[in-house]
């Protein structure tokens, strides 16, 4: 959450500050802020607000230098203000500090620093940073950076300037992601690699307790003990159009559209279908600890949990391996059973989900193995796992997942194959699973071909407040996803239950104004999920289901019936999230909600 930039090199340092403030607003946009060095003194311009309302203010001033730092804020401490905006000053305003994370004591610490003469003058935890460091400060930033932060506890991705020591920028992190962008004659600083690809491919990413100080032509790692490190840059191999939103109206709406790409990427290379086998080359597994699991256990958050259940049914039907899925922000707070023969696998989009990493640390800790799923190539959880699997989904800057959603799905797919075929499927069933897997992108296809008929649905449905999302077996967890994509965007009020649950509380909530969506495809379920359509029909709730082609009989039924191509049954969640995803994105459209900024919400949640 919340998104940094930093600059030092020959350039204005403004608009490239603000040009990368706009890439990384889709991580918040509370409220907005920039700090420039020139001629022995910090200039500050913050708003509360977009990153939009920077832009214009900033277009007003004559704000100029070549080392700076920028923020744009996903409030935690204090109100979405002008005061509570980042960057944060000390006192004489000689030290500048963006800052991610929460620190945990900063009470005690805001206390003792009003003691000493320090005068704050907002509600954000982040003022104590500048005031800390201002304290130790005697010649050298990074000393004293280092000095203050060996006092925080909580988490932090911190850029820092000062006008005492103006030729470097120091930037640390402890929980909360910090990459250094490599340039000639110019270096960089931010939370994610969108903001800076304009400028370098060549990325550093630091690890936890760890600080670097940039200059110009100079970049310096080293941890909190004081301890020099070599790291050398690593080049990203996409770029930044690949971010960008290609002529669509939004990110999201390209994402959804992506899909039949993303998903191809997702198995590209990793299944071979003459022996009906997978292969992942960054698993870092031996077959035989696999082959002797006793258990695994899967945890992730919002989304990334709902392809975890889906994974759950996968694995115990493929490989018949018992799984459980938890929460991570529950799991690692609680005393759970773990075992060194236990698999733990955690899914996270960015790679730096807070209670994802630490139930993965802690599982670790308990001597269990972990695979890591995420996007964000050098993210944390990549580095930090014993293995780990890339869902390839390119940059997703929607906060509402779509893509890397499907492409959860999509690997989670090729470890249950992988871990079926060691254990008991056979090279037919690994085949057929293979062959239907290499459809599912033709079959996206036509179900994004019918977004027109998609749209009209979402005329319809626009100005209702509630919704409930019924789905069984592998397409219970879509019921979930689907509600949760309206819940973010559109602000409806949504449920997602398992359809045989309705009669057992929520369907006394169905009458003629609440859609019900049924996902009532030709599947083990379909019978019963048919009873469950009948039961809301006879109580006038309207009915919107997903169904298989050629079903003609559900029409007596449902009012509106979006059509997907047949599969078999654990591939069925990636043709009927969609459908639902663009159903999401055309009511909160219709609703002119901000799509790609829904409120309260940031992409990557790097607090608890």
């Amino acid at each position: 959450m919340c998104g940094i930039i930093a600059y030092i090199g020959d350039k204005q340092a403004t608009p490239i500050l603000v040009e990368g403030l706009r890439r990384l607003e889709y991580r918040g946009y509370d409220s907005a802020g920039i700090a420039v060095y020139e001629d022995g003194n910090i200039q500050t311009i913050k708003v509360a607000g977009k990153i939009k309302e920077l832009a214009r203010t900033v277009d007003k001033t004559t704000i100029s230098g070549s080392v700076g730092i920028a923020h744009t804020r996903w409030a935690t401490h204090g109100a979405p203000t002008e005061k509570n905006a980042h960057p944060h000053l000390d006192t004489d305003e000689t030290i500048a500090v963006v800052h991610n994370g929460i620190i945990e004591n900063f009470y005690t610490l805001r206390d003792r620093l009003k003691a000493e003469g320090f005068v704050f003058r907002s509600d954000s935890d982040t003022e104590v940073l500048s005031h800390l460091i201002r304290h130790y400060y005697s010649g050298n930033l990074e000393d004293a950076v280092q000095k203050a932060l060996l006092e925080v506890e909580g988490t932090y991705g911190i850029a820092v300037i000062s006008s005492l020591d103006p030729g470097k920028i120091v930037g640390a992190r402890n929980g909360s992601p910090l990459v250094v962008g490599v340039g000639k004659g110019e270096n960089f600083i931010a939370s994610d690699v969108t903001a800076l690809l304009e400028h370098t491919r060549q990325m550093i990413y630091l690890d936890d307790r760890e600080l670097v100080v940039i200059s110009r032509d100079k970049v310096h790692v080293k941890n909190l003990e004081n301890v020099a490190i070599d790291r050398q840059p690593e080049e990203v191999l996409w770029d930044a159009a690949a971010a960008e939103k290609d002529g669509y109206a939004h990110y999201m709406q390209k994402e959804i559209f992506e899909q039949t790409r993303t998903i191809r990427d997702s198995f590209s290379g990793r299944v071979i279908e003459e022996s009906g086998m997978a292969h992942l080359g960054g698993l870092n597994i031996p077959m035989e600890y696999l082959q002797d699991l006793n258990r695994i256990i899967i945890t992730a958050c919002g989304t990334s949990w709902h392809a975890a259940l889906v994974g759950e049914y996968m694995i115990e039907e493929f490989a018949r391996i018992p799984v459980e899925v938890e929460y991570a922000s529950e799991f690692r707070y609680r005393n759970p059973v773990i075992q060194s023969n236990d698999l733990v696998v955690v899914i996270s989009q960015s790679g730096e989900t807070a209670d994802t990493l630490a139930a993965m640390r802690r599982a670790q800790k308990a001597g269990a193995r972990a695979i890591g799923i995420c996007n964000v190539v050098g993210s944390t959880i990549a580095r930090e796992a014993d293995g780990g699997i890339y869902t390839h989904a390119g940059p997703e800057i929607g906060v509402a997942s779509t893509k890397a959603f499907t492409s959860q799905l999509t690997v989670l797919t090729i470890l249950s194959l992988l871990l079926g075929r060691l254990r008991r499927m056979s090279r037919d069933e690994g085949r057929r699973v293979i062959q239907a897997l290499k459809r599912i992108p033709e079959q996206v296809q036509t179900i994004l071909d019918q977004a027109d008929m998609i749209r009209e649905i979402a005329l319809r449905y626009h100005k209702h407040n509630n919704a409930l999302y019924l789905g069984r077996g592998y397409n219970f967890p879509v019921a979930l996803e689907g509600a949760l994509k309206l819940k973010e965007i559109s602000y409806i009020h949504a449920e997602g239950y398992p359809a045989a649950e309705m009669k057992h509380g929520p369907i006394a909530l169905i009458d003629r104004n609440m859609p019900v969506i049924f996902i009532a495809l030709r599947d083990s379920a379909y019978d019963k999920v048919i009873n469950n359509i009948q039961q809301v029909d006879s109580r006038k709730g309207r009915i919107i289901a997903l169904a298989t082609e050629g079903d003609e009989v559900i029409k007596q039924w449902a009012e509106h019936v979006i059509y997907l191509p047949a599969t078999i049954e654990p591939l069925t969640p990636i043709l009927s999230s969609i459908p639902l995803q663009m159903l999401a994105y055309y009511i909160a459209v219709e609703r002119g909600c901000d799509v790609d900024q829904p409120r309260n919400l940031a992409k990557s949640v790097t607090v608890e």
